[in-house]
């Protein structure tokens, strides 16, 4: 069984002559808080348009799942997401949303985003 990685695999676009969107839902994203060391709690969200490449699901998977004993700030985790994905695919456009969970009273949402220029 593979275990956690960094590594995004890519497959050629099926259809790279036209736009279509991928969408995402990933809702047990965890990681760690880098100045407690408790548990965050994430659900993800991603949409974008391919370009040549698409993700492929199982090393989505085993990415985020190598997140789960790192220490990062939210905002730092979910643009790097944004940054990881946006490196392996180069999409035509991408949205990353990270909704995490309440903590301390205050729930968080980032979204950041990508479009080629």
């Amino acid at each position: 069984m593979a275990g956690p990685s960094k590594t995004l695999e890519t497959f050629p676009n099926p259809s790279p002559d036209r736009d279509y969107e991928i969408a995402f839902d990933v809702p047990e994203f965890t990681c760690l808080c880098p100045l407690t060391g408790q548990p965050d709690f994430a659900h993800f969200k991603i949409r974008y348009v391919p370009d040549q490449t698409c993700v492929e699901l199982k090393s989505l998977k085993l990415y985020f799942w190598s997140y789960r004993n790192e220490g990062a700030f939210h905002e730092a985790v979910t643009n790097r997401v944004r940054d990881d994905l946006v490196a392996a695919l180069s999409p035509r456009s991408l949205t990353v949303v990270g909704d995490w969970f309440v903590r301390g009273g205050i729930g968080t949402v980032i979204t950041v985003s990508y479009r080629k220029p």
